[in-house]
């Protein structure tokens, strides 16, 4: 401030006005756009340490995920969140585990440390989250997990499973199917009890038996997973066999893919097929493209932020009660079904 007041002949109060921007009827205008032109050209910026000292608050957001950041399908949620907050002139701080819990703690330790002004914590996959050990002043939101026991404990954002696998069972009725099989997967309990109710609830909705002998399940959510389940619904005689498939995800419905071609059977006109996730290099890399559920890890990312926003505009001690958000998965129609050959 000193050298770019002594260059411009001007007072370093003027230029302490102008540059934090509170000159107005102040300083002359066109002193002041000569102050932040030479700001400009000596490349200044805000020591936002020196201004947190004054306002208590450091506008920076931190972020703990667990592979999250390494993670192409669920890096979206950390673009969500990073667009967030520069939006409302923060900073998110990332730290990643890669998986390992006995860096949490410290993870959250070092974030506190450097006065964040709230918390979030994100998973690869929708589960269960403990909640972290902060004080009662840091807002806290879970970003794609729910709270280890009380909901009511911490504020959280997942996708709304069930629905989605409802709206994407219901496309497939309404495309004239009634034989409709779907494959599972164990290794994500919570995601694939709330898809395996959607799908149930969507048969019930149309008033279509629920048949168990439809209903197979992968071992992870792998390509090569879904390949022995594939071949267990599509290898049955033609009147046994689904004319379509709801799949747990996309990457199974990629196997399935896979050994329909196998079989000599045609998508969408032998088999139809939907998946779950919109996973950007398997959903349209597939021929013909997936119809898939997208999931939302991007708007889920901005909701975490907007929501630590509300937590902090709060005054001290009136924390909102926590809030639990379930996000719509919209359904994204490609390419992948048809009315089945021979409606019953």
């Amino acid at each position: 401030m000193k050298d770019i007041a002594a260059q411009l002949g001007v007072s370093v109060s003027s230029v302490s006005l102008v540059l934090n921007d509170r000159d107005a009827g102040r300083v002359n205008v066109d002193t002041a756009g000569r102050i932040r032109e030479l700001a400009r050209t000596f490349g200044y910026v805000p020591n936002q340490l020196a201004r947190s000292l004054k306002s208590k608050q450091t506008q920076t957001i931190g972020l703990v995920s667990d592979r999250v950041a390494t993670v192409p399908f669920s890096s979206a949620m950390l673009a969500g969140a990073q667009e967030a907050a520069w939006r409302h002139g923060y900073v998110l701080m990332l730290v990643d585990t890669g998986g390992n819990e006995d860096l949490q703690t410290p993870a959250v330790q070092s974030l506190l440390q450097r006065n964040v002004d709230g918390l979030i914590v994100a998973a690869t996959y929708h589960r269960t989250v403990e909640r972290p050990q902060v004080p009662m002043t840091t807002p806290v939101v879970l970003l794609d997990g729910r709270p280890d026991g009380d909901e009511r404990s911490a504020d959280f954002v997942v996708p709304d499973e069930e629905r989605g696998a409802f709206d994407a069972v219901t496309h497939l009725v309404e495309a004239g199917h009634r034989r409709i099989g779907f494959c599972t997967v164990s290794a994500y309990p919570i995601a694939d009890d709330l898809r395996t109710k959607g799908y149930r609830r969507a048969l019930a909705a149309a008033g279509i038996p629920f048949d168990p002998d439809l209903v197979v399940t992968a071992v992870d959510a792998a390509t090569a997973d879904g390949i022995t389940p594939a071949r267990a619904l599509l290898e049955r005689p033609v009147s046994a066999r689904p004319t379509a498939v709801f799949c747990f995800g996309d990457q199974i419905a990629m196997g399935f893919y896979q050994v329909a071609r196998s079989l000599d059977l045609a998508i969408p006109t032998d088999l139809s097929i939907v998946g779950f996730d919109n996973q950007e290099f398997v959903a349209e890399a597939l021929d013909p493209g997936l119809t898939t559920v997208q999931l939302p890890h991007r708007a889920m990312g901005d909701w975490a932020v907007e929501r630590i926003l509300a937590q902090i505009a709060q005054p001290t001690g009136s924390r909102p009660d926590p809030v639990g958000c379930r996000m719509h998965c919209p359904i994204v129609v490609r390419g992948s079904v048809a009315p089945p050959r021979d409606p019953p």
